[in-house]
């Protein structure tokens, strides 16, 4: 079977009684990409990273993962595939450290994780430390995760999700929650941190700058269908994305 693509769904559906949340939905995503997924609440934007994560099970159609079914797995079969995500509201232990909540997750992924406070080996305190390094919060590493501003919880959820040394990883409204001034330099320090990594990002993001300065494919959603599929300039002019999404109903900028 061809894996010319590392995810590749084909013809999903899902449907929530009478509310269609995916209808006939066809992506193929490729090693290395940086793909954005865009539309208003209620889109299939989230059904869509739930089905690829095995909390959700589609209707009808296939997910693939470098060639692999993944329908009938669980999330943590899938995590084990190489599949890691972040979370709109950052899933973090707000009472343990920085570095305790980089040695849980390890933990966990190692199957190692203790009833009460994980082990502070030599070496799981390096991996977890050159993790947090990248992500610009070494100097924070005895803060409880409680104390840290609204951008630090997202890097360090986002910095868990890294653990496991993932595939593919995906972000949920990775700036949701984050100060206006703080949302660009954020991003900056994820991508430089992702940066040189065998790694295929896929994050959902309601902020079009952000999405034309960190992505290089739009994937656009819209009661549960895909209207648009382009590099970024294409895609959030397409007269659709304009009328649905972005809520724009002039000519496109120049």
């Amino acid at each position: 079977m061809s894996t010319e693509f590392l995810l590749h769904a084909q013809a999903l559906n899902k449907s929530f009684g009478a509310v269609v949340a995916a209808q006939d939905i066809n992506i193929g995503i490729r090693s290395g990409e940086r793909v954005s997924l865009i539309g208003s609440n209620g889109a299939g934007k989230t059904t869509f990273v739930n089905m690829i994560t095995g909390y959700i099970k589609p209707d009808s159609g296939d997910i693939r993962l470098d060639g692999l079914r993944t329908n009938d797995m669980s999330p943590r079969q899938i995590t084990r595939l190489g599949v890691a995500r972040s979370f709109q509201i950052p899933q973090i232990y707000p009472n343990l450290s920085v570095l305790e909540n980089m040695l849980v997750a390890q933990a966990c992924h190692d199957d190692r994780l203790s009833l009460w406070r994980p082990a502070r080996t030599t070496a799981a305190q390096e991996r977890a430390e050159e993790v947090l390094l990248r992500f610009r919060l070494q100097d924070h590493l005895a803060r409880t995760a409680a104390e840290l501003p609204g951008g630090m919880r997202k890097l360090l959820d986002i910095a868990l999700a890294m653990t496991g040394q993932p595939r593919l990883l995906l972000l949920d409204e990775p700036t949701s929650g984050v100060a206006a001034e703080e949302k660009f330099p954020m991003m900056d320090t994820v991508m430089q941190a992702l940066s040189g990594q065998p790694l295929t990002t896929l994050f959902v993001e309601h902020d079009m700058d952000i999405v034309s300065r960190y992505c290089d494919r739009v994937i656009a959603f819209y009661s549960g269908r895909i209207i648009a599929d382009d590099v970024p300039s294409v895609a959030l002019a397409n007269a659709d994305v304009r009328r649905y999404v972005t809520g724009e109903t002039g000519a496109p900028h120049a």
